[in-house]
C-alpha cells in the first residue's frame, strides 16, 4: 500500500489549486479524480471572475484569484483564458445602503469598485430599461476565463512539481486512522493511506466526510447555463441582476451566457440532466427582455445544466472535519473565481500552518454553533 503525506480527493479546480500550492511548499500530494480534471461542475461553470462580495476573506480571496488569472501563464504555463470585462451589478431601491457601504469597503480592499445611481446608469447604458433599479455597482476588473484550461494548468503544474495523479479512480472507502488522515479504497481496489486527506469532491464530498464521522449539511442543486447569439443585435456588458435574479456574460464575440442568481430545489447528485430545458432558457429570456428590450432580437443557440454544493447559508465550507482529514466545499456556485488564491489557504491549513484569520469563519462549526453567514444579498446569497 502505497503511503503520501497529503492526499486530494477531487481534480476539479478547488483541489487542483490545493494540490498546485501544496507542491509549491514542498508536499507531494496523491490527487484522486474519477473522470479528469475539471471533469465535474467546475467544466460547466459559467467562470465569471469578480470579486464583489460583502464578506471580506472572499472579496480578498477573489481579488488575489483575479491576479492569478491574469498572470496564469507565469505561474503554470498554461494561458487561463481570462477576459478582462468589467461587471454591472443591479440592485432595487432597498440594497441602496447596503450597496453604498460594500462599495465603500471593496474600494478600501483594492477593488476598484462604481457606484452608480439611476440617472447613471441610464446615461451610461441606455439600452437597459432601469425599472425597479435603485442603485447599480460597476466592477472594473473582473472578468472570465475558460474552467477548464485554469484547472488543467494548476493540476498539470502540481505534477510537475510532484504531485501523483490517479485519474479515472474514485475513492469508495475513507477510513478514518487513529493517527490522523485514512486510508482511502479506491474504484480498482487499491488502498492508499495518507498521512492528511482533502475532500474538495464537491456535491460528491457529504458522503465522504460521513464516512470520517462528520455530518456535513450539505446538498447539491441542478443550475443551468444557456447560451444566446447576439444575432446582429448591440452586446451589452456583463452584468448580475438581483430584482431579476439572472446573470449575463459575454463568450467570445457571438455569443453570451445567462443562467440564474438564485436557489433551486436539491436533486441527486448521481442522477443530473445535464440538458437545458425550454421553460428555462424562457425563464431567463423572459427577464433579459424586461432588462434590455433589443435582446429580444437574440437567438437561442444552446445551453447545458451542472451542480452546485450548496451550503445552508451558501457560503464555502472549510476546515478539519477529523483529525487529519479536511473540507473544501459548500462553494455553493460561486467556488471558481475563489479557488486559485484559496489553494493557498486550504494548503497551509492542511500543512498545519497559519492561515489567514478570516478562514476560521468557514469551518463547518459554524452550523452547529448557530453561527451561520449573513452574505450577499436577500436569495442573491451566490454574491457572498
Amino acid at each position: 500500500m502505497e503511503t503520501f503525506d497529503v492526499g486530494i480527493i477531487g481534480a476539479g479546480i478547488h483541489g487542483a489549486s490545493a494540490a498546485f500550492h501544496l507542491t509549491q511548499a514542498g508536499a507531494k500530494p496523491v490527487i484522486i479524480e474519477r473522470t479528469v480534471p475539471a471533469g465535474g461542475p467546475t467544466g460547466r461553470s459559467s467562470a465569471i471572475c469578480r470579486a464583489y462580495y460583502t464578506n471580506p476573506f472572499l472579496a480578498r480571496i477573489a481579488r488575489d484569484s483575479i491576479e492569478m488569472f491574469e498572470g496564469f501563464e507565469e505561474l503554470t504555463g498554461r494561458d487561463a483564458g481570462f477576459r478582462r470585462t468589467g461587471l454591472l451589478y443591479l440592485h432595487p431601491p432597498g440594497d441602496v445602503a447596503d450597496v453604498a457601504r460594500s462599495v465603500g469597503k471593496l474600494n478600501e480592499l483594492g477593488i476598484e469598485t462604481q457606484l452608480l445611481d439611476v440617472d447613471t446608469l441610464a446615461e451610461r447604458f441606455p439600452a437597459f430599461d432601469f425599472e425597479g433599479i435603485g442603485v447599480g455597482a460597476y466592477e472594473l476588473g473582473a472578468g472570465h476565463s475558460d474552467p477548464s484550461a485554469a484547472t488543467s494548468g494548476l493540476f498539470d503544474r502540481a505534477v510537475q512539481l510532484g504531485a501523483t495523479p490517479r485519474i479515472g479512480l474514485g475513492v469508495v472507502a475513507l477510513e478514518p486512522r487513529r493517527s490522523g488522515g485514512a486510508i482511502l479504497g479506491l474504484s480498482d481496489g487499491s488502498r492508499v493511506a495518507c498521512d492528511t486527506v482533502l475532500i474538495a469532491a464537491g456535491p460528491w464530498t457529504r458522503p465522504l466526510a460521513l464516512q470520517a464521522g462528520a455530518d456535513l449539511p450539505l446538498h447539491a442543486e441542478r443550475h443551468f447555463v444557456a447560451v444566446y447569439r447576439w444575432a446582429g443585435v448591440e452586446p451589452v456588458p456583463a452584468h448580475g441582476d438581483t430584482a431579476q435574479g439572472y446573470y449575463l456574460r459575454p463568450e467570445g464575440d457571438e455569443l453570451f451566457l445567462s443562467g440564474k442568481l438564485l436557489p433551486e430545489p436539491p436533486v441527486d447528485p448521481d442522477h443530473l440532466d445535464e440538458s437545458i430545458h425550454d421553460d428555462e432558457a424562457a425563464w431567463v429570456a423572459e427577464r433579459l427582455v424586461d432588462r434590455v428590450p433589443h435582446l429580444a432580437a437574440a437567438q437561442v443557440a444552446r445551453g447545458w445544466a451542472s451542480l452546485y454544493d450548496v451550503s445552508p447559508d451558501w457560503q464555502p465550507v472549510i476546515g478539519e472535519v477529523a483529525p487529519g482529514v479536511f473540507v473544501d466545499a459548500g462553494t455553493s456556485g460561486h467556488g471558481y473565481k475563489l479557488a486559485p488564491a484559496l489553494g493557498r489557504e486550504v494548503a497551509r491549513m492542511v500543512l498545519g500552518e497559519d492561515t489567514d484569520r478570516g478562514l476560521v469563519d468557514f469551518h463547518p462549526s459554524r452550523f452547529d454553533d448557530g453561527r451561520t453567514l449573513d452574505a450577499g444579498y436577500r436569495e442573491a446569497h451566490i454574491l457572498g
